[in-house]
């Protein structure tokens, strides 16, 4: 009887002594997941170029004029202008200003006429004409008496018929001239609508020529666009300015930016207000930027090389960053140099990258 017992407790104690060996071989049940730390955001990098904030401006001559010869120039390399300040003067300017002063005599010519249409005459003109009626009722009144006498002495023989004629005859003569000197008196006190919108009309195509002239002496000179300094010169007094080249560039270098050109794959890793850096051929130091504007195309950007594996047809979009005031200091004389942009990523939230 204590043989079976014995032998059931041998085997009960393999068992157990197996399922630990099992345990302890490394089959114990796997350990809970632990979530993933989230991947941080790379950078985007690209190469890109400094320029001003107010981009590079070019002058050139009057649009649609035919005189290109530069007779003066107002400014040299370096100099800082302000908005409105004529940098340049082309051939014709003084035929131009001559016609501008003709222009403006001929307007106070027709001025001063529409002022005396309207007065119609003056006060002593008026005083003299009512003078001359006076005068003229007076003596048509003497020759109507005279006239009357001698009438009277026809029949009775003692006036002859000639001289009562010639009397009624100038009655009638002083009569007339009476009333033409009334009809002129009402001339000179009203004058007529139609002389006054004659005037008037005269003063409107006075002053267009006038606006026409001054707009014409305005292409004739060459104006700063803005607040800026002058970069380049391509025109000096003599030659011929050139509608490619044109006169000169210039531009506001109170604020620079950086130009650069984004692949498309990497617009959703963009934000406006994101960090960026600078970094500039021969330089140690990084500048500091901020990026303020993407664009809205996207470019085709055609490379030739030798690389079997670069990208030949590559499209980017252009990105502007504000370079920081020390960097603008810094870079404020070197316009389309060729700089190195590395802008802080933010994470992409895009549908497909959260599938990934």
């Amino acid at each position: 009887m204590n043989a079976p017992k014995v032998l059931i407790a041998a085997l009960a104690l393999a068992v157990t002594g197996a399922g630990g060996w099992y345990m302890l071989a490394g089959h114990a049940p796997p350990p809970a997941p632990v979530a993933a730390a989230p991947a941080v955001p790379l950078g985007v990098g690209a190469l890109g170029r400094v320029e001003p904030a107010s981009r590079v401006r070019k002058l050139s001559q009057p649009g649609g004029y035919a005189v290109t010869r530069l007779e003066r120039l107002l400014v040299e390399e370096g100099d800082t202008v302000r908005a409105g300040q004529i940098v340049a003067e082309f051939a014709d300017v003084s035929l131009k200003d001559a016609t501008v002063a003709q222009s403006e005599a001929a307007l106070a010519e027709q001025r001063t006429a529409l002022a005396r249409t309207r007065e119609a005459g003056r006060a002593s003109e008026v005083a003299a004409q009512r003078a001359r009626i006076a005068s003229l009722a007076a003596q048509e009144e003497i020759a109507r008496r005279d006239a009357a006498r001698t009438d009277r002495l026809v029949p009775s023989g003692a006036g002859s018929e000639a001289a009562a004629e010639r009397n009624r005859f100038l009655t009638l003569r002083l009569t007339a001239e009476r009333v033409q000197a009334e009809a002129d008196l009402t001339t000179l006190a009203t004058p007529r609508a139609e002389d006054i919108q004659l005037a008037e009309a005269r003063v409107a195509a006075a002053q267009g020529a006038l606006a026409k002239a001054v707009a014409d002496a305005r292409l004739s000179r060459v104006y700063a666009p803005m607040d800026g300094t002058v970069l380049r010169i391509f025109a000096r007094p003599g030659d011929q300015v050139g509608s490619e080249d044109g006169l000169l560039e210039m531009a506001d270098l109170t604020r620079m930016d950086v130009v650069a050109d984004v692949f498309e794959t990497d617009l959703t890793r963009l934000r406006v207000g994101a960090a960026a850096e600078i970094v500039i051929p021969g330089e140690h130091r990084r500048l500091d930027a901020t990026l303020r504007e993407i664009g809205w195309q996207v470019r085709r950007t055609t490379q030739a090389g030798t690389d079997p594996v670069a990208a030949v047809d590559a499209r980017t979009v252009e990105v502007r960053l504000t370079l920081s005031d020390e960097g603008a200091a810094l870079l404020r004389r070197r316009t389309n140099m060729q700089v190195q942009v590395a802008i802080r990523a933010v994470p992409d939230t895009t549908p497909m990258a959260a599938a990934r």
